[in-house]
């Protein structure tokens, strides 16, 4: 009996899962709550996966006091994020989206992609955003030298030419190009230990280099 009691359940969570592969369930509620932005309010939604959340667990001072949502869930892929895009960004209505996004496709978290795919579900975020009068930031992905969950997919030299491909649809379109990778990779194009020690997941420090950066590009974004 308490097998198919254990079958029963593990079968509802896979449905569960199934049927909201986007993970739309996570942030519904968050955003019925914080509801339109006040007259005058520079909102900004940080969009993003374990990097983009593990921010606010992190660092949480960064975002207290400002008008900033944090919308990352851990080991998401960019079409996930697409899919969530309307819910967790637009209808939110900020003024700039911060976008950081790639590495978990990369590890092919949900199955194989390019990085042409890639790009192109970073291109279409991007275009949402600007088709509802959104600024958009479009983040470098991070150095990677490796990933720990998927250790031997030798991701670095994939990182740097993705990198280049946001870099160049950034620039022809406007946006705003955050680069991360600049500022925090080492001689191996991974991410020193100091500022990850997975090399992969920012410390606190690592997110003390990343805050400036983010701060300038948002800054740049509204025109200030």
């Amino acid at each position: 009996m308490r097998s198919l009691v254990v079958l029963i359940t593990f079968l509802i969570m896979t449905s569960s899962q199934a049927q909201d592969w986007a993970n739309l369930q996570q942030f519904r509620a968050d955003n019925d709550k914080i509801g339109l932005p006040e007259e005058g309010e520079d909102r900004v939604v940080f969009m993003g996966n374990s990097i983009t959340i593990g921010w606010i667990n992190t660092v949480p001072e960064f975002f207290e006091g400002k008008p900033y949502i944090n919308r990352g869930i851990s080991g998401q892929t960019t079409p996930q994020m697409l899919l969530r895009f309307r819910q967790d960004v637009i209808a939110l209505q900020p003024k700039v989206v911060v976008i950081l996004a790639g590495t978990n496709d990369i590890a092919g978290n949900t199955g194989p992609s390019t990085l042409e795919m890639i790009a192109d579900n970073i291109k279409s975020m991007a275009e949402l955003a600007e088709a509802n009068g959104i600024k958009v930031v479009i983040s470098s992905v991070l150095p990677a030298y490796d990933y720990p969950w998927k250790p031997g997919l030798e991701p670095s030299k994939k990182i740097i030419d993705l990198n280049t491909m946001l870099k160049e649809y950034a620039e022809n379109k406007g946006h705003i190009y955050l680069d991360y990778f600049s500022a925090m990779v080492d001689e191996r194009n991974g991410l020193p230990k100091k500022y990850a020690l997975d090399e992969v997941h920012p410390t606190k420090l690592g997110y003390e280099v990343m805050a400036p950066l983010a701060e300038a590009a948002i800054a740049k974004a509204m025109g200030k």
